[in-house]
C-alpha cells in the first residue's frame, strides 16, 4: 500500500485534540444543565426513553467517519505496476552576456538583471527540455551543464553577475564555440538551440564564423538584443563608498549601444535562426519566445524512466465514511420500549 498524500495524516491529531474533548464537554454540559432543571429522581423519569449507549454509539460513528475520510484524503493506493515513461524535448543553451556594458540601465533595472528575470520566468514554462547556461564577457564559462533540474538552474542563475567571468570585454564568438564544443552532444545533429542574450557588442571574436560552424552541427541560434540601437546608454559604476559614477575611456563617458547588425548576421548564419530586439520601454518575455519558436519545433527522446503506477482506492474509504455519516443520522437516541 502507498499513500499519495501522507501529510493528510496530521489531521488525525484533531481526534484526541479537538473532537473527543468537544464531545466530552458537550455531554458534561448537557448533564449539568439537566441537573439544574430537575432533581436526580425526576431526571430518571424524564430520561427513561433516552439511551446513553446509543448517544455514545452515534458519537463513535461520526468520529470513525472523520478518521476514514482522512484516510481517503491520504490517497491510498496499491497494486503497483511498472510503467515506462519517455521524456521528449530539445537541448537549449542560454548564452548570457555578463560584460560591464550589461549594467547599462536603459533596460530597467539593468540589461543583465532584466535578462536574469526573464530566464527565471522561462523555467516555469519549460516542457521537459534540458537547459544549460554559459556566461561570457572576455572569455566564456559553462555555469550550468545541460540538465532537466530547473531548480538547480535557478540556483546557478542567482549567483551570476558581471563578476562571473574573469576577463573584461565581449566575446560572442567564443561563447558560441564554447556551447557547441562543451555543452551539446555531438552525436546528434538536431534538436539544439542557443538563446543568445546580449547587447551585441563584440571584440573581434568572429561570431559570424562561429555561428556558421555551429549551423553545420545542427545548432539554431535565437539572438535577443538588449538596449538602444541609436543613442545607447551610459554604464554605471558604484564606488566603494556607494557613490554612483559612469564608466569613462580616455576621459570620455562610454555609451553602450545595441549591436543589432552583428546579431542579425549571427542568426542568419544558422538554419531557422531568429533575431529579436528588446528596446527601452519594452519587455523581455522568454516564455513567449520559447512557446513560439522552441515548443513547436521537433523534439527527441531525452531519457526514459520506469515508474510504479498504483491503483487509486480512496473511493472505497470515502464511500465508507459517507455510509457511517448516514447511519449516524438514521440512528435514534431513544431506548427500545
Amino acid at each position: 500500500m502507498n499513500l499519495g498524500n501522507d501529510r493528510a495524516l496530521w489531521l488525525l491529531f484533531a481526534v484526541p485534540a479537538i473532537l473527543l474533548p468537544a464531545y466530552i464537554w458537550c455531554f458534561w454540559r448537557k448533564a449539568r444543565t439537566l441537573k439544574v432543571l430537575a432533581s436526580t429522581d425526576m431526571l430518571k423519569k424524564i430520561n427513561v426513553s433516552v439511551s446513553l449507549k446509543k448517544q455514545l454509539f452515534k458519537t463513535s460513528l461520526l468520529i470513525s467517519a472523520f478518521v476514514i475520510i482522512v484516510i481517503a484524503l491520504t490517497q491510498p493506493r496499491w497494486n503497483p505496476q511498472a510503467q515506462k515513461i519517455k521524456r521528449q524535448g530539445r537541448d537549449v543553451c542560454i548564452l548570457l552576456d555578463t560584460s560591464r556594458s550589461m549594467l547599462a540601465e536603459d533596460i530597467k533595472p539593468s540589461r543583465l538583471e532584466r535578462a536574469k528575470i526573464a530566464i527565471r520566468d522561462l523555467m516555469g514554462t519549460l516542457q521537459g527540455d534540458r537547459v544549460a547556461i554559459v556566461t561570457f564577457a572576455g572569455n566564456a564559462a559553462v555555469k550550468c551543464p545541460l540538465t532537466g533540474d530547473y531548480a538547480f538552474v535557478r540556483m546557478v542563475l542567482a549567483d551570476i553577475s558581471t563578476e562571473s567571468t574573469s576577463r573584461g570585454g565581449t566575446m560572442i564568438g567564443d561563447a558560441i564555440r564554447k556551447a557547441a564544443e562543451d555543452v551539446f552532444d555531438r552525436q546528434s545533429r538536431e534538436y539544439k538551440d542557443i538563446i543568445l542574450i546580449t547587447d551585441g557588442e563584440d571584440h573581434d571574436s568572429f561570431p559570424i564564423q562561429a555561428a556558421e560552424k555551429a549551423a553545420k552541427e545542427g545548432i539554431r541560434i535565437i539572438a535577443i538584443g538588449l538596449g538602444d540601437e541609436n543613442q545607447g546608454s551610459r554604464i554605471p559604476i558604484t564606488g566603494t563608498n556607494g557613490e554612483k559614477t559612469f564608466m569613462k575611456y580616455k576621459g570620455q563617458e562610454v555609451w553602450s549601444k545595441l549591436g543589432a547588425d552583428t546579431l542579425r548576421k549571427v542568426v542568419y548564419a544558422t538554419n531557422g535562426g531568429k533575431y529579436l530586439s528588446v528596446e527601452p520601454g519594452t519587455t523581455l518575455d522568454l516564455g513567449q519566445i520559447y512557446e513560439g519558436l522552441i515548443t513547436s519545433a521537433q523534439k527527441r527522446e531525452l531519457e526514459s524512466t520506469t515508474m510504479l503506477k498504483y491503483d487509486e482506492k480512496f473511493q472505497i474509504f470515502l464511500a465508507l465514511g459517507l455510509v457511517l455519516i448516514v447511519l449516524e443520522y438514521l440512528t435514534s437516541e431513544g431506548k427500545r420500549v
